[in-house]
């Protein structure tokens, strides 16, 4: 799908995704390795290590040439973030850092928001994607090379009812990610903001607390995108020339024109 070209770009990269056991950055994961042939280095991290290690053995199964290093990460503690980090293998050095991990808790009114949604909104999606960040860039500024790629969303562009937090959280990553592009400007650094519209991930079961019910009836009549569409789009931005950045991307699903305008097919 990506060529030789991007295969080429690719060999012997080391990608780091936070995420990566479900969703998008297990399909961003699958598709570094399928654009690479393989010749690719993957550093893992979530809380649900069985489902890295199936992921890992998936993929070396695959592809044999594969190196991939796996480890607990939880984004929202700064140690665990530590812990990670000096744990990657030195050979492993990232020269990318996909931002991934994020959540939506709930769709109360503010007033009646818990705390612990409050928290683990703003924990994961904001204090996680810094601190991560933080952690990573004395890598990349020392070789003065890397990409970082945030996973923003339609909603912090465009704010809706009933999701004040996760808006706000996403509003915060895209101004934190033109920031950060403006401070990087004078290295080989790209930064890079990915903003999906409506994915068919375990978003909705998770924002409604386990409701698969509620999480289906999100998409009834719809035809969302999946997490490949987007491994697609961040895995072509990682494969352009160095003096290119795909700077900002927003992405819908057609039928989908903003968070709150869909066009649902009549039941028959």
């Amino acid at each position: 799908m990506f060529g030789k070209k991007a295969a080429e770009r690719l060999a012997n990269r080391s990608i780091l995704i936070t995420g990566g056991s479900s969703g998008i950055g297990k399909a961003v994961a699958e598709t570094f390795a399928s654009a690479s042939n393989g010749q690719i280095k993957l550093i893992l991290g979530a809380r649900r290590q069985d489902r890295l290690t199936q992921l890992s053995d998936e993929l070396k199964a695959k592809y044999p040439n594969i190196k991939i290093h796996h480890d607990f990460l939880d984004v929202t503690v700064k140690s665990s973030i530590a812990k990670f980090i000096s744990n990657i293998p030195q050979d492993f050095e990232p020269d990318c850092l996909l931002n991934n991990a994020g959540k939506a808790l709930g769709r109360s009114e503010v007033g009646s928001i818990t705390d612990e949604d409050i928290s683990g909104m703003i924990e994961t999606n904001i204090t996680g994607l810094v601190n991560m960040t933080q952690a990573i860039l004395p890598i990349f500024k020392k070789n003065n090379k890397g990409d970082i790629v945030n996973i923003g969303s339609v909603a912090g562009r465009m704010p809706y009812a009933q999701g004040s937090v996760y808006c706000g959280s996403k509003s915060f990553v895209s101004s934190f990610t033109g920031a950060l592009r403006r401070e990087l400007i004078s290295t080989q650094i790209r930064v890079i903001e990915v903003d999906p519209g409506a994915v068919n991930t375990e978003f909705s079961t998770v924002r409604f607390h386990g409701d698969k019910n509620q999480a289906d009836a999100t998409y009834e009549g719809q035809t969302p995108l999946v997490a490949e569409d987007i491994a697609e789009i961040i895995v072509f931005a990682c494969t352009r020339k160095e003096n290119t950045v795909i700077a900002d991307t927003l992405v819908f699903p057609n039928g989908q024109a903003s968070p709150i305008h869909h066009y649902r097919k009549p039941k028959e």
